[in-house]
C-alpha cells in the first residue's frame, strides 16, 4: 500500500498543508498580536492539548529514555526557541520575502546534517529533489509584490547583513532541531506525540525567557474592545497550526529521513497558491512554474521519476 510505504511523506505534506491554512489565520491575528508573543502563546496552548491528548491515550512521559528526554528538549529549545527567535529576528531587517527565502536553506542543512550524524544515505534522485523542490519553493516565495508589498521595511530594520545572519542561524537551528528529533526516534520507542510535547515546551520556556530578557510587554493586546474573540482566534490557530502541526511533523521525522521531512515540510508556501486564487489574488506565470518545479522535485522524493 502506497500510504505504508510512503506514510512519513504524507504526513509532511499534511503538516505543511495545514501550515499554509493557519498561516491565513496568523496574517489576521499578527494584526493584534506581535509575532513572538503569538508564538509563545499558541506553543503554551498546543501543550496543554498535546498534553491532556497524551492522558486520554495513556501514554505516560515517565517511560521515555533519559537521553530521549534530553534530546528532545535541546531539540525544542534549538529548533523551536532559538529557531523561530532568530526567524522573527530575520523578518524584522529583511520582511518576509527574504527572510522566508533563507527558510529555504533548512532542508539541504538537514540533509547534510543527517548525513554526517544519522549516517543517512540519500539515493542520487533524493538529493536532486531536495533540491528542485527548494529551488520551486524559492522561485515562488522570492516574487516581488506589487507596490512593494508588505515585505518593504525602511531605515534601520532593513540592516541586511544582520538580517541574513539570523536568517542562516534560524535556517540551521530548525535543521539541527529537526535531526535531534529523529536522532532520537532512532533510539528509543519514544511516541511522535511525547516528542512533539517535549518540543514544544523546551520551545515556550526558551521563548518565554527570551521576552523576558528583551524585557517586552505581554498582554497589551488585551486592552482592545473584545478580547475574547482574540483569544478564540489564539485557540484556533493553536489548534491547527501547532497542535496537529507538530504532531504531524514529529509523525513526518519519525517514518522518513530527515532530510525529505524536512523538505516537504519546506513546501507549505506551494499551498498557498491555490488558497491565494480562492481569496481572488492574481497568480503570476513565475508562481505557477515555481510550483511546478516543486511538484517536480517532490515526485523524484517519491521515486516516482527515479
Amino acid at each position: 500500500m502506497i500510504f505504508t510505504q510512503y506514510q512519513g511523506e504524507f504526513f509532511a505534506l499534511s503538516a505543511a498543508f495545514l501550515w499554509s491554512i493557519s498561516a491565513i489565520l496568523f496574517e489576521r491575528l499578527g494584526k493584534k498580536i506581535r509575532p513572538i508573543e503569538m508564538n509563545l502563546l499558541k506553543g503554551i496552548f498546543a501543550t496543554i492539548m498535546l498534553t491532556a491528548t497524551l492522558f486520554l491515550l495513556r501514554e505516560p512521559l515517565t517511560s521515555i529514555h533519559p537521553l530521549a528526554l534530553g534530546v528532545l528538549i535541546v531539540s525544542g529549545a534549538v529548533g523551536i526557541g532559538l529557531g523561530d527567535t532568530a526567524y522573527f529576528e530575520a523578518l524584522k531587517h529583511l520582511g518576509a520575502r527574504q527572510a522566508v527565502l533563507l527558510g529555504t536553506l533548512a532542508p539541504p542543512m538537514t540533509a547534510l546534517l543527517a548525513l554526517v550524524f544519522l549516517g543517512e544515505d540519500l539515493r542520487t534522485t533524493a538529493w536532486l529533489g531536495i533540491f528542485i523542490t527548494v529551488g520551486g519553493v524559492a522561485r515562488v516565495i522570492s516574487e516581488r509584490k506589487g507596490n512593494g508589498g508588505a515585505n518593504k521595511n525602511t531605515g534601520a530594520d532593513r540592516n541586511v547583513k544582520t538580517g541574513v545572519l539570523f536568517g542562516i542561524l534560524a535556517a540551521l537551528s530548525q535543521a539541527s532541531g529537526l535531526v535531534l528529533s529523529r536522532y532520537a526516534f532512532s533510539f528509543t520507542t519514544i511516541s511522535a506525540l511525547q516528542s512533539a510535547i517535549l518540543r514544544l515546551a523546551a520551545g515556550a520556556v526558551v521563548l518565554y525567557i527570551w521576552i523576558k530578557y528583551k524585557k517586552q510587554p505581554l498582554g497589551e493586546w488585551r486592552k482592545v474592545p473584545r478580547p475574547w474573540r482574540t483569544w478564540l482566534m489564539i485557540l484556533l490557530v493553536s489548534f491547527v497550526g501547532t497542535y496537529v502541526c507538530i504532531w504531524l511533523q514529529q509523525l513526518a521525522v519519525q517514518h522518513s529521513p530527515a532530510g525529505i521531512a524536512q523538505t516537504l515540510l519546506a513546501t507549505s508556501p506551494l499551498f498557498i497558491l491555490p488558497i491565494a486564487a480562492i481569496r481572488g489574488e492574481k497568480l503570476t506565470l513565475r508562481a505557477v512554474l515555481g510550483a511546478g518545479v516543486s511538484l517536480f522535485g517532490v515526485m523524484l522524493l517519491f521515486g516516482i521519476l527515479g
